[in-house]
Parts: C-alpha cells; sequence; structure tokens
C-alpha cells in the first residue's frame, strides 16, 4: 500500500476539496492518505502556517483558495518545498469566466451564505426529521418525495441526503401485517418511491442492526422466509400503484439519491410541460 501525505486547503469549510479528494481517492485502492485539513484559511499568517505544516509532512496539496493574495504565497511556499499544488476550483471557474465573460469574484465561502437555498435546505432538514419513519402523516401531502420501504431499505438516511439538496423527503414503513397508511394513497403532489433490497441484503444489514442493539435472538425479522415473503409483498404494492421501483441493494446512498432526483426532475417536467 502506498502512504502518502495529503494537505486539502481551504478559506471555507472545506468541504469542496474534501469532496474532491474522496472522489479521487477512491480510484486508487491501493492508497493511504494521511490527511490535514487546513480550513478557513483567510489571512497570510495562517497561509503561513498551512506552508510550514507542508513543510514537515510534505505530500500533495489540494486548494480551494479563490483569494489571489492568498494563493500566491501557498503555491511559492509549495513550489520552494517541491510539492505539487493543485488548485480544484480553477478549471471550473476558468471555463464559467470565459462563457459568461467575466471574472469570478474571488470571495471565498460564497456556498455557504445564508441565502434562499441554505433556509430551504434547513427546511427541508426540518422537515425530514419531523416525518421520518411515517411520523407526522398530516403533513405528507408538502413532501416532495415519499419513500416507501421493508425496513432497512436505506429510507432515513437517503432522505436526510436529499434533504441537504433542499428536497422534502418523508418516509413510510411497511410493516408485515400492518396496512400502510391510508394518507399514504391519498397523496397528490409528492412523488412516491419504492425502495426495496435483495432478501439476502437486507438480512444481513438487520442482523447487524440487532446485533448493534445487543438482540441476537432469532426473529421473523431475519427469517429468510418471511423476509422474503416481505419484500414480494412491497413490490407487489409498488406495482399495484406503478410507484417507480429503485432497488438499493448494490447502491450507495448517494447513488441511490440521484436516481430519486432524475425521478423528480422527470415528474416536475411533465407537470410544466
Amino acid at each position: 500500500m502506498s502512504r502518502f501525505h495529503l494537505h486539502l486547503v481551504s478559506d471555507s469549510t472545506g468541504d469542496t476539496v474534501h469532496s474532491v479528494a474522496r472522489a479521487c481517492l477512491s480510484q486508487f485502492e491501493d492508497s493511504d492518505a494521511v490527511e490535514h485539513i487546513w480550513s478557513m484559511v483567510r489571512s497570510k499568517a495562517q497561509v503561513e502556517r498551512v506552508v510550514a505544516g507542508i513543510a514537515t509532512h510534505p505530500g500533495i496539496v489540494l486548494f480551494s483558495i479563490v483569494n489571489d493574495a492568498l494563493r500566491q504565497p501557498l503555491i511559492e511556499g509549495c513550489r520552494k518545498h517541491q510539492v505539487p499544488a493543485i488548485p480544484v476550483l480553477d478549471p471550473v471557474l476558468g471555463a464559467l469566466a470565459a462563457f459568461l465573460g467575466r471574472q469570478a469574484r474571488g470571495l471565498p465561502g460564497q456556498q455557504h451564505m445564508l441565502d434562499h437555498e441554505y433556509f430551504q435546505r434547513i427546511d427541508a432538514m426540518t422537515y425530514a426529521l419531523n416525518h421520518d419513519d411515517g411520523q407526522s402523516l398530516w403533513g405528507l401531502n408538502d413532501a416532495d418525495v415519499v419513500l416507501v420501504g421493508v425496513s432497512r431499505c436505506s429510507k432515513t438516511p437517503t432522505c436526510i441526503y436529499l434533504a441537504n439538496r433542499g428536497i422534502k423527503a418523508a418516509n413510510i414503513p411497511l410493516v408485515p401485517g400492518v396496512d400502510a397508511p391510508a394518507e399514504l394513497f391519498a397523496l397528490t403532489r409528492p412523488l412516491i418511491v419504492g425502495l426495496t433490497n435483495d432478501p439476502d441484503r437486507l438480512i444481513q444489514v438487520r442482523t447487524q442492526r440487532l446485533s448493534s442493539l445487543h438482540s441476537d435472538e432469532d426473529s421473523e425479522y431475519t427469517d429468510l422466509a418471511k423476509v422474503r415473503a416481505e419484500v414480494t409483498q412491497a413490490r407487489r404494492l409498488f406495482t399495484e400503484h406503478s410507484w417507480p421501483v429503485i432497488d438499493v441493494s448494490r447502491r450507495s446512498i448517494e447513488e441511490t439519491s440521484a436516481a430519486i432526483l432524475k425521478l423528480l426532475a422527470r415528474k416536475q417536467g411533465q407537470e410544466n410541460a
């Protein structure tokens, strides 16, 4: 395994440069990056501390600093210590500047401004928490998306991820022997999506869940025949109501959410046509 130092330098929270690093590192399975996070770097004194840290642990530097007065001493410091410094935003900023015919403002942290989109995300997060696991059915029609599925189909984390994108998402669990709430079938506004999972994979996830709760006893919750029947019944419900279905067996939360966002965009496009 190749072990190396990776410095992530940002004039804001560091979310962007960290996401870029994660996406790129995932393509190198035999590498092990020792990450050094340098966030909220907004003065020359802070840049000097970053450069000193890079000198102590030389390695690749990814940065998303947009202020030229701070970029230059960082780049010069990296050049002095003979380490690569990669500005992750430059290709996109350059392309946008050429297309729009004007230069970027060079102001840090603009994506975290307390604007309409920010408050929309906070509102969506509050909604997801209040309408998790079948709660607050009275407000279900205010959702953008309602996820339906059996236990441990990643409904809650998917709703939280969507909320972070400003999407109001609720979820309804399907419990064996219990009818789905009538409010679900009366919805007119939200996109309803069925989430399903491979029974074997579902049992594995449920077993891990029981273990984390220190409840290892056998039950119908992890019985293969019962779980298969549970999944089949859920799929039958989805088909009966013509709800789109997403199999989360081998999907990450991000991939499931991306598929839901595509379905939502298609629905909204049809409504606006």
